[in-house]
């Protein structure tokens, strides 16, 4: 798998039990070869005019460019927000035995297992 098939995805969620169960949910359907949720954080931002600022939890999820789509509409669905931040960034380079794990574990590839 070419490194610019693989995309670190930026996910937030409002609470650590909504984060968890959108990773667990994107694993299990083979959306994300893993999701990596870090401590919670404060997001700062503009909302229907006004300056909020909150607590949420942010995820990382390692999937492939062909699975986003689908992964983007699952986390809509599972999502709290009206509005959820999710930001796809390409790999331009890295492990090729990590990309291809990546790949392998979202089903684009039959191949290398980890």
């Amino acid at each position: 798998m070419a490194a610019d098939g693989v995309v670190l995805v930026y996910l937030t969620a409002a609470n650590a039990e909504e984060a968890h169960a959108i990773g667990r949910a994107l694993v299990a359907e083979r959306l994300a070869a893993c999701v990596n949720i870090p401590s919670p954080h404060t997001a700062i931002y503009r909302w229907q005019g006004a300056i909020a600022e909150a607590t949420e939890h942010a995820l990382f999820a390692k999937t492939t460019r062909a699975k986003l789509t689908a992964l983007t509409a699952r986390v809509r669905a599972l999502s709290s927000y009206d509005l959820p931040a999710i930001v796809a960034l390409s790999a331009d380079g890295g492990s090729a035995e990590f990309l291809a794990w990546v790949a392998a574990e979202v089903g684009e590839d039959s191949g290398a297992g980890a």
